[in-house]
C-alpha cells in the first residue's frame, strides 16, 4: 500500500514547478516565486529527414532529471557501447521534433552529425545553466554578448 501524503499546495507551501504534460500547454508557476523554464525551444542546423523525405528542424528539449540520466545506463545499447548514452538521452528529453511527437534514440541515431552535435551542446547548456543563453565575444572588438543557442543558426 502507498501511503497518502499531504498535498503541500492544499497546506500553503511552494511546489516545485513541472513542465506541463501537454505539449503547448502553459505550467502554472507556484505563488509567490518566479517561474521556472524547463522547455526551450531549438532549431537544428539541419534537421532530421523522416522516411517520407519531410524535414524536421524545430524541436523542444526540456530539462533532464535525474531518472533521465540514470536509466539510460541500463539500456543494453549503452551497457555495449557508452558512446550511445547521448543518443538514448536525448530520445528521452525532446517530446516534440516538427510534427513527430514520438521522438525517440532511434530517430537521434538518424540524424545528421551536426544535429546530434547541435543537440548535445544544447543539451550541455540548459542543464547546466537553465538557459538557451551562451556568452561570446565579436572576434573584432571583443565586445561580449548573449545568442540564443535556441535560435535559427547564422541569423
Amino acid at each position: 500500500m502507498v501511503p497518502v501524503l499531504p498535498d503541500p499546495a492544499a497546506a500553503g507551501e511552494r511546489t516545485a514547478l513541472h513542465s506541463p504534460a501537454t505539449p503547448g500547454a502553459a505550467a502554472v508557476p507556484p505563488r509567490g516565486s518566479a517561474a521556472l523554464r524547463t522547455e526551450f525551444p531549438f532549431t537544428l542546423p539541419r534537421g532530421y529527414v523522416d522516411g517520407e523525405g519531410n524535414v524536421h528542424r524545430e524541436g523542444v528539449m526540456r530539462l533532464a532529471t535525474a531518472r533521465d540520466e540514470l536509466i539510460p545506463l541500463k539500456d543494453q545499447r549503452v551497457q555495449e557501447n557508452p558512446a550511445y548514452l547521448s543518443v538514448v538521452l536525448l530520445g528521452r528529453l525532446i517530446p516534440r521534433l516538427g510534427s513527430l511527437t514520438d521522438v525517440h534514440a532511434g530517430i537521434i541515431e538518424e540524424m545528421f552529425a551536426a544535429d546530434l552535435a547541435f543537440l548535445q551542446n544544447f543539451y550541455e547548456k540548459i542543464n547546466t545553466d537553465g538557459t538557451s543563453l551562451a556568452t561570446t565575444a565579436c572576434p573584432e572588438c571583443s565586445h561580449e554578448f548573449h545568442v540564443d543557442m535556441g535560435s535559427r543558426l547564422g541569423e
